[in-house]
C-alpha cells in the first residue's frame, strides 16, 4: 500500500479501530497500515446499509463502516468472508 493510500485509510478509520491497529502493530497508523499489505479493493460491487452500520463489498476487499457524529468511518478493513462464519478482517476495532 502506498503512503498516500495508507494515509487515506488512517484518515477514514474510526478512532477505536485506529487505536487498535496502532497498539497491535506497535507503530503509528501510517506505518502500520502501509506494512499490512491490504489489497486494493477494486470496483465496488455492493453496498449494504443497516441503520448506522454498512458493509462495502469491492472486487478484492470488504469494509465495514459505522456512522458517527463526524460521518461514516471504517471500523474494519481487509475483510474476507468465511463460509458459515463471520468475516475475518485484517484491521478491526476492539
Amino acid at each position: 500500500m502506498s503512503s498516500k493510500d495508507a494515509g487515506a485509510l488512517c484518515t477514514e478509520l474510526a478512532q477505536r479501530t485506529r487505536s487498535e491497529l496502532e497498539d497491535s502493530e506497535e507503530q503509528p497508523c501510517l506505518k502500520a497500515a502501509g506494512d499490512l499489505g491490504l489489497p486494493e479493493g477494486g470496483r465496488l460491487t455492493r453496498i449494504d446499509v443497516y441503520g448506522r452500520q454498512a458493509r462495502v463489498v469491492a472486487e478484492k476487499d470488504t469494509l465495514f463502516l459505522s456512522q458517527f457524529s463526524s460521518g461514516w468511518k471504517v471500523v474494519a478493513a481487509g475483510c474476507l468472508p468465511e463460509p458459515g462464519r463471520p468475516y475475518r478482517c485484517t484491521v478491526k476495532g476492539g
